[in-house]
């Protein structure tokens, strides 16, 4: 995935989960677009250096959405949905072994009681139902975990996985990785006990764990290597 130029800039807060105020090298502060709903620990702490995409379109109030931040223990990107369009693009590729026998790609298919897969995939080999949730909670050292507030949605989908599995059809909870400091992901327990539960439910039943990582800078972001996974 790659960016057009981005802006940098010198995040003085954010607020109402999905706006904050940006000092621009100029010295003016502006408001943007803040794309991710979850707590963003660790990297919202003002005074960071974030960057900025902008939109031109006449419909939007906030033209400039902040895609990046340095934190730190490296840059971290925290568009959430632009995790789909990683993951995506190495699919596309062929990047990802685990996946290379299902040729056809498809994204936002429906699925299970009325929701919608990120992706499906098909071949000889069957079908798999892959939904991607992007980590930039980095606690100690190096270690990623998920989720980072507690996430309902979130249970949910591992919960229409978990029911989908049969036969001719696997599962895949896909964690990308959007920090570049972690080295390894986990089950934040302690913020959503009934995630780790629904998620343990889930490995039992046969739904897959992969966690990868991706390269992140201000010319755009691809996905790297997989990461050691861990529920504890």
């Amino acid at each position: 995935m790659k960016f057009d130029a981005l802006q940098q800039g010198i995040l003085r807060k954010r607020y109402k989960r999905f706006l904050a105020d940006i000092e621009l090298p100029s010295g003016e502060v502006i408001t943007v677009h803040c794309p991710n709903t979850g707590a963003m620990t660790g990297c919202a702490e003002p005074g960071a250096r974030v960057w900025l995409s902008r939109s031109e379109s006449k419909t939007r109030k906030y033209p400039n959405t902040w895609e990046l931040v340095e934190t730190s223990t490296g840059m971290a990107c925290i568009r959430s949905v632009a995790a789909n369009q990683v993951v995506a693009e190495a699919l596309e590729a062929g990047q990802i072994d685990n996946f290379k026998t299902y040729p056809s790609v498809r994204a936002e298919v429906k699925y299970g009681q009325g929701s919608r897969a990120d992706f499906l995939l098909e071949g000889e080999s069957g079908r798999v139902y892959i939904e991607v949730k992007s980590v930039t909670l980095n606690r100690s050292g190096s270690l990623g975990a998920f989720p980072d507030a507690v996430s309902t949605r979130g249970r949910k989908h591992l919960q229409e996985l978990q029911a989908s599995v049969d036969a001719n059809t696997r599962a895949v909870m896909f964690f990308c990785v959007f920090h570049m400091g972690i080295d390894s992901v986990c089950v934040a327990g302690d913020i959503d006990p009934a995630y780790r539960q629904a998620l343990l439910e889930a490995l039992d039943a046969g739904v897959e764990i992969m966690a990868w990582k991706s390269n992140i800078s201000p010319a755009g972001i691809v996905l790297s290597h997989p990461l050691p996974f861990s529920v504890d």
